[in-house]
């Protein structure tokens, strides 16, 4: 499993200023982040595991999002054309991330796992600003700049926003946006 000290190494050789922060009391998951670091939601961050079943089978895929904003399975699933959209379970997390599941770290990811990164972590966090994930261990997170954080993950930048209900045609809502 991968730690704190393995993203310190490795952020180390990439020369990107960080901070491994020793927590007050363990993580259970990433959405514990804001209330034991006094950090906005927004600036928190948390990568999501899911198993997609696509034509091929079943796979896990990584979403990057903000813990105020996680993206809905469903929407996930649209974006992919998948069948099926659902959590992955804890093993199928730590296989697929090498990190313990809740407290999946968005660097250092295997090359062979798709990354989904939520467009809206650009839109909405200044490139300054201070952002905060796991890094495997309950006790301690990490601290970056965004776009620090942003310029090293390498993933597909998808809109993860929920969208809004369609209007009703024909008594049935559209699954599709409306042409323009």
């Amino acid at each position: 499993m991968k730690d704190a000290l393995a993203i310190h190494r490795w952020l180390l050789a990439h020369q990107v200023h960080h901070e491994i922060v020793r927590l007050p009391r363990a993580l259970t998951c990433a959405g514990e982040l804001p209330e034991i670091m006094h950090a906005d939601a927004g600036h928190c961050l948390e990568v999501s595991v899911y198993e997609v079943d696509t034509r091929v089978g079943l796979e896990p895929v990584a979403v990057l999002s903000s813990v105020a904003t996680p993206p809905r399975p469903g929407l996930v699933g649209a974006l992919l054309g998948a069948r099926k959209v659902h959590p992955a379970s804890a093993f199928m997390v730590n296989a697929a991330t090498e990190y313990a599941a809740g407290l999946v770290c968005p660097l250092l990811l295997p090359d062979d796992l798709a990354l989904l990164v939520d467009d809206r972590l650009s839109n909405d966090l200044p490139g300054d600003t201070l952002v905060h994930t796991p890094t495997g261990e309950r006790r301690t997170a990490l601290s970056l700049r965004a776009s620090d954080l942003l310029r090293l993950v390498s993933g597909k930048r998808l809109d993860l926003a929920p969208q809004a209900r369609l209007p009703l045609q024909h008594g049935r809502r559209r699954s599709h946006p409306l042409p323009h």
